[in-house]
């Protein structure tokens, strides 16, 4: 997916709903660097865009049936739009302040900043998403000295799942 898809399909969104801002957490958040870098394609491989509307997260709820999988929407455009909570993600601490914003057509998105959406990935450690580390390390839009130290600054949903994104940044990284 590209910026543009996504914000004909944010804009979309604030006409069935009429909230104008959107955070994009998941893999298309790295498209909130699309205009200061070139990203991977394996960075952008993604049709669904993990969203939730940042006044009303819940809101996002609603659009599922007109936006979402399956929806003529899918259909026609080839991406839909993933409601999801804001609770969802393992993420470092003041991630929400290192939120990106961009802003087009009256449509905001704020996306998470691409080390937080990076530790996120290596919590839930799928192979899809280790792809997705490993390309923004190769494209240098992810640091490992940064994401390590985000990664040491989180606090996981338990030891198992800290143990698991540890090892798989170790393998992402070359260090394993």
């Amino acid at each position: 997916m590209k910026v543009d898809d996504l914000f004909e399909l944010l804009s979309e969104a604030r006409r069935l709903c009429g909230h104008s801002e959107y955070v994009v957490i998941g893999s298309l958040s790295v498209l909130g660097m699309s205009e200061v870098s070139a990203i991977p394609k394996d960075m952008t491989l993604s049709i669904d865009a993990d969203c939730y509307t940042r006044a009303d997260p819940g809101r996002a709820l609603a659009l599922q049936l007109e936006l979402g999988e399956g929806s003529a929407y899918h259909r026609d455009h080839g991406i839909y739009f993933d409601p999801v909570s804001p609770h969802l993600p393992t993420l470092p601490p003041g991630w929400d302040h290192r939120l990106v914003r961009l802003e087009r057509a009256a449509v905001i998105a704020w996306f998470l900043e691409p080390h937080d959406a990076a530790v996120s990935k290596l919590a839930r450690g799928e192979p899809r998403d280790l792809r997705w580390v490993r390309a923004g390390l190769r494209a240098g839009i992810l640091s490992r000295t940064t994401l390590s130290m985000s990664l040491r600054r989180t606090s996981f949903l338990d030891a198992q799942e800290q143990t698991k994104a540890l090892a798989a940044f170790d393998r992402v990284s070359g260090k394993a």
